[in-house]
Formats: structure tokens, sequence, C-alpha cells
């Protein structure tokens, strides 16, 4: 027997016939009339091959085929109304639940710490487990491993979901003993000594060549475009590094301005506008299409952008 022959609905019939012990009982019960009650009994015993319920003194007494379907039939149906009844409500104060996100060492800096100061006033049981770009791959955010990933990007798969959390633009953070601070062109910025961050994406890092330009992210490849190339002493993945390294007095860092205000107190550090145009930066929250309509995952999505919103972009 082909399930895709059988007409669902006799099967709610046979389960109010097996509870009812009758045809009109069975009937009112689901709202129908008798005869089409009758008429579903008759086509049930057709495919089953067997009469079900036979009339007897004591009413419709099920046969031992009957008896035999009715608690597979009963947890059968109890499935099938799991798997049609709309999903649960989200509650934010009572879940437990753990969202795995992908972020980059800028994102996870500037923006994850307000956010984990909402989620312990909205959702306390919440937990976040943040990994990094060399933890995940395209493959992990289709298959919904991973609910999400925060970072910047060149390209993406087309099925993938996005936001735009911010835009962020570029800013040069240089020590205060730096003798170019006073004198922050562009002729002085090539002769400097620079640090170099990551732009971050998926899968495991590799070892940085310097004399691949195009691979070396915005920075480099605007001035490149310029006919110009910067002298990088140190290659790094992370943004506070970066900003320590700032604190020599021979180094340049040129960094997302939200990542520099988070040393904006730093008494040692200045901050100054880059000596060329870089393009702004584009910071995206990138989900599966399997996550999409999940109602916890919309709720973090609503949470991290009404986030964002609240962090005030900063004006050096």
């Amino acid at each position: 027997m082909q399930l895709s022959r059988v007409d669902m609905n006799l099967l709610v019939y046979l389960d109010a016939l097996l509870r009812e012990r009758s045809v009109t009982r069975a009937a009112h019960k689901l709202g129908i009339s008798q005869p089409a009650m009758s008429n579903g009994l008759r086509r049930l015993r057709d495919l089953f091959a067997d009469p079900l319920l036979i009339r007897t003194s004591d009413g419709m007494t099920p046969t031992e085929r009957a008896r035999e379907l009715e608690p597979m039939l009963r947890l059968a149906l109890q499935s099938l109304e799991k798997v049609v009844q709309p999903r649960a409500h989200f509650d934010a104060l009572e879940s437990r639940r753990v969202f795995r996100i992908m972020a980059s060492d800028y994102a996870e800096s500037t923006l994850l710490p307000a956010l984990l100061r909402r989620l312990t006033v909205e959702a306390p049981g919440v937990a976040l487990d943040v990994m990094t770009p060399s933890d995940v791959n395209f493959s992990d955010v289709e298959q919904g491993r991973v609910d999400m990933v925060i970072n910047r990007f060149d390209s993406l798969p087309q099925s993938f979901h996005q936001m735009t959390v911010w835009t962020d633009n570029f800013c040069c953070m240089l020590s205060t003993d730096n003798p170019i601070l006073e004198h922050f062109s562009l002729v002085n910025y090539l002769k400097s000594r620079h640090v170099w961050v990551s732009k971050t994406g998926y899968g495991v890092g590799v070892g940085v060549d310097p004399s691949d330009v195009q691979k070396l992210g915005f920075v480099d490849d605007i001035l490149h475009q310029m006919g110009k190339k910067r002298d990088i002493a140190v290659f790094t993945r992370h943004y506070q590094v970066a900003m320590l390294l700032a604190e020599e007095n021979n180094l340049i860092v040129t960094i997302p301005a939200r990542a520099a205000h988070l040393q904006a107190r730093n008494p040692r550090l200045a901050v100054k506008a880059p000596p060329f145009v870089i393009p702004s930066l584009l910071l995206k929250m990138v989900w599966s299409p399997l996550l999409h309509h999940d109602p916890a995952h919309r709720w973090i999505r609503r949470l991290i952008m009404d986030v964002a919103e609240e962090i005030p972009a900063p004006y050096f």
C-alpha cells in the first residue's frame, strides 16, 4: 500500500470510530454527516481488507485487526498533530538556548559586549558560543550548524540570508610620541611601518604573502590602485593586538573607527583620518535559509540589529 494513495482523513475517521464505537457519535464528534461517516467506514474496510467494526448486541465491536491498529493509529495521529501545529512562541526569559555565532575579532570586540548586556536582562539563560572565522566554513553555515556569521565579506553564496549590521569608516591610530603626528601626510604615512589586520573570512587561515597585494584587503588594494605600497612590519588577526602595537612610536595601524573607539581614552594613542580615501566597510550578519523562520533565530537577529542601532558611530 502506497501512503501517497491513502486519504489521511480516513485515519481520522477510524480513530473516531474506535473511540466512539458508533457511526453516529463519531460523525458528530468530527462535525460531518452520518452518511459521510458510513461512507468513510466502507472505504476503510476496503483499504484494510477487514470489517474493522462489526455490529453486535453490545454495539459496534472492533475486530482483531482494528484492535491491533488502534494504538499505532493513535500514536501516528499524535505525531502528525505535532508536525502541523504552529510552532511555539520563543520565550527569551525562560530559554536555555546556546546561539553559535562566528564573529571576526572586530565584530566580537565592538558588537558582542553590548549584545551580552542586553542578553543578561532579556534572556539570562541564553548563552553565546563565539567562534573565530577559522573554526567554520560555508558548509557549516549552510547546514545550520552555526547560527550566524558576523563579519565583512567580499562575496557570499546566493542562498544565504544577510543583513547589514552597520557601516564603518577607517581611521589611523599611532603613538602620541610618533614624530609624524603633526604632519600626517601620505608621504609620511608611506615612510612609516605598519600593522596589518586580517579582514578574516571563512576557513583555516594560512600565512600572509606581503607581495600578494590583492589578498591583503581594502587598505592595500587602494594603495595599489594609487601606485603605492606601505611597509608592513606585523601581520595580525586581532584588532586589540593591533591597537596595542600602535603604541610603539614607529608603527601605524589603519582600522575601522568603531574598533579604534575601544582605545579612544588611551592617552598613549592618537587617532587621525587616513591621508587617502578608503571606502567604508559593511559589517554583515549572515545565516542559513534553514534557520530563517526559526522563532528563536528571528528573535536573536532582531536583538542584534537593535543593539547595533544603539551603538553610536564614533567621530574622530
